[in-house]
């Protein structure tokens, strides 16, 4: 408790965002995210969205970088996202295969920045990482909320689909952009 005392305002955000994770996993399963437990997990994750956008500004604006940013500030985002894909999965309104995309480019990355990073390379965020990042936690809602027919299923849809396309643009940007980590193995 005394270490969470002592963080900066960026890092308790950060922390907030993954302890946020359990109340809302536990409204989407345990009201199958319908009634007033889908609005409650919709609060909750955009709650968590907004944080981490206010985290990154936060630090950036006032010099609070970490090192302990730097790490948990993506996993965070990745737990959140990872575990509304992986509810919407039980609740049977978002196909297995677009999330099994969606994580498998997350683990690359995360293996990519690692390899990169010890050889000294900080690998910054990409104009369609961010883009990646947007259309997913909008996918997310779209699909707590669920709708069911009509225009706003279809634009769910859209958005959907436009999340996963956006996900392997991003992986082949990134790979693209950052080939030269590759050769940096034995």
């Amino acid at each position: 408790m005394n270490a969470f005392k002592k963080m900066n305002l960026p890092n308790k955000l950060t922390c907030l965002r993954m302890v946020m994770i359990v109340p809302f996993v536990i409204c989407m399963l345990a009201g199958r995210a319908e009634g007033g437990w889908k609005w409650a997990a919709l609060s909750l994750f955009v709650i968590a969205s907004l944080t981490d956008m206010l985290d990154g500004k936060i630090a950036r604006a006032n010099n609070l970088i970490t090192d302990f940013g730097k790490f948990m500030d993506p996993l965070a985002d990745k737990l959140l996202v990872c575990s509304a894909m992986i509810c919407l999965i039980d609740l049977g309104r978002i196909p297995t295969w677009i999330v099994i995309i969606i994580i498998a480019r997350e683990f690359i990355i995360s293996g990519f920045r690692l390899i990169a990073s010890d050889n000294g390379i900080v690998i910054a965020a990409s104009w369609w990482g961010k883009t990646k990042t947007v259309s997913q936690m909008a996918m997310v809602i779209l699909q707590i909320i669920h709708f069911t027919s009509g225009p706003l299923y279809i634009l769910q849809l859209i958005v959907t689909y436009a999340a996963c396309i956006l996900t392997v643009i991003s992986l082949a940007d990134y790979l693209w952009k950052n080939r030269a980590v590759l050769s940096m193995q034995d």
